[in-house]
């Protein structure tokens, strides 16, 4: 496994990240902790949960299993670079409570506790903000994250799915505290969706930000669709099912696979693949659902696009070009 340090800290992380949010609504325990086993073994050491993962009456399901794998013992929670994330409204489903979600310095205290009980640790390596809270001002998110770091509960902050200008003021409000701020962002990045690399991408680099794009394969539209429609007579559901009703998509995707078809490479792959050369990524989000799809993850971090593959799917899926040009009429 490849290693690279996470933005400006010290910290090292494996270029691939585990997404768990597959465990418990889809992956029982038993093989959602052989999933972690197997992660570990092969060097990834960076593993991302949320606290609404488990979805539905199930709401903190997912950091539970985290939790049951870390009472294995075998050094598992000293090896696991872990993160997880608060916004969600953890209250039950059809029972809104004020305080029960976003931001506030008193959701953020709620929230982490009960992260910590559910995964079974006293401390959480990374905590991400899941989304933007409009109502809730930097200076009091960062109030509350000072006192949990002084506590020792979290080490560092990051972002998920923030615009380039919320990652300036979050960052440029903590570093008028005296704080280290925003450490990463998650976003939605892939071949097929580029826009992070108009504001949110130059952002993260211009503050020391490691980028950690999650959907790598676009919903499953990067993992050759087509091909499984034809062969296994797979019909593709949402966003691939859209895609591929609409002519233009279809023949994008069509010469994708085309193109990997011609130099022997599988898509989803590639997908993961070309993202490890992108400027700013520390590595991509992959959430398997069963230890085969880990291994094909895998394979791609080892995976070497040369320049003309890399051009041709330029080609294919254009990015929008530098800032600011990109912004141009």
């Amino acid at each position: 496994m490849k290693y690279t340090q996470l933005g400006r800290t010290g910290l090292k992380v494996s270029r691939l990240v585990l997404g768990t949010m597959n465990f418990g609504p889809q992956t029982d325990e038993a093989d959602s902790h052989a999933i972690m086993d197997a992660a570990l073994a092969s060097g990834i050491n960076y593993f991302d949960t949320a606290n609404v993962y488990g979805w539905g009456d199930n709401k903190g399901r997912t950091e539970e299993i985290i939790g049951s794998w870390f009472a294995r013992g075998g050094d598992r929670r000293d090896k696991t670079v872990l993160a997880t994330k608060v916004y969600g409204n953890m209250a039950g489903d059809g029972e809104p409570w004020p305080n029960h979600d976003k931001l506030s310095a008193l959701n953020i205290r709620r929230a982490v506790e009960a992260s910590l009980r559910r995964l079974g640790t006293d401390y959480i390596d990374i905590y991400q903000f899941h989304h933007v809270d409009r109502s809730t001002p930097f200076e009091e998110i960062w109030q509350a994250v000072d006192v949990l770091i002084q506590q020792g509960k979290i080490l560092y902050a990051g972002s998920s799915n923030f615009p380039g200008y919320k990652i300036a003021q979050a960052n440029e409000t903590a570093a008028r505290r005296g704080m280290v701020g925003l450490v990463s962002e998650q976003c939605l990045y892939n071949l097929a969706e580029r826009r992070a690399e108009m504001e949110v991408v130059p952002a993260a680099q211009e503050y020391g930000l490691g980028v950690i794009p999650w959907s790598p394969l676009h919903g499953g539209l990067l993992g050759g669709v087509i091909r499984k429609e034809v062969e296994g007579g797979r019909r593709a559901s949402g966003r691939a099912a859209d895609a591929l009703a609409n002519p233009e998509k279809r023949a994008q995707l069509q010469a994708y696979e085309d193109l990997l078809d011609k130099h022997g490479l599988e898509p989803g792959e590639t997908a993961l693949a070309w993202l490890l050369t992108r400027p700013g990524v520390t590595g991509p989000i992959v959430g398997p659902r069963t230890a085969e799809q880990l291994d094909s993850a895998l394979r791609a971090v080892e995976l070497e696009l040369s320049e003309e593959i890399l051009t041709a799917l330029d080609e294919i899926f254009p990015g929008p070009g530098p800032s600011p040009e990109a912004f141009a009429w």
